[in-house]
């Protein structure tokens, strides 16, 4: 079976938050083992983005598709055609979401694929939902679903 992770620094507190990111994470389960891996997040010294990206790249073992404002910006389809093309050289996909103060370019050079959801900035916590659900809507759209419209 394929296996997906989200690998992302900080944990989530808020609830609601943890709620919607479990139930794409449910959903997923139709396409793939998916699993969220949360790396602790650093006090900002400074250091913080550097520490947290060491943390990152220790972890980084499949077919990596980094979420970051620097990235290719996608539509759902071709996002969609990005997953289904990393299945093809992987069996594990990673989706990478760094902390609130970014990653380092070891991290961007490390990807194996880029990706922005826009100029805009969203809550570290907010994005990592945002992620589930996209990722849900990928394998969607790759199965060929009414999920999307």
């Amino acid at each position: 079976m394929k296996r997906l992770e989200i690998l992302c620094v900080g944990k989530i507190k808020e609830a609601y938050f943890n709620e919607g990111i479990a139930e794409y994470i449910k959903r997923l389960g139709k396409f793939c083992d998916a699993t969220v891996v949360e790396l602790p997040d650093c006090k900002d010294d400074g250091r913080a983005a550097a520490v947290e990206s060491a943390a990152l790249l220790s972890k980084m073992d499949g077919y990596c598709i980094l979420f970051d404002l620097r990235g290719k910006q996608t539509t759902s389809e071709e996002f969609a055609a990005v997953i289904d093309n990393a299945y093809l050289r992987s069996p594990k996909v990673q989706i990478i979401i760094g902390g609130s103060r970014g990653v380092t370019d070891e991290v961007r050079r490390k990807a194996d694929a880029v990706v922005s959801f826009g100029k805009m900035t969203f809550p570290h916590r907010l994005m990592r939902l945002i992620a589930a659900e996209q990722v849900y809507r990928a394998f969607t759209i790759i199965a060929g679903t009414s999920y999307h419209k």
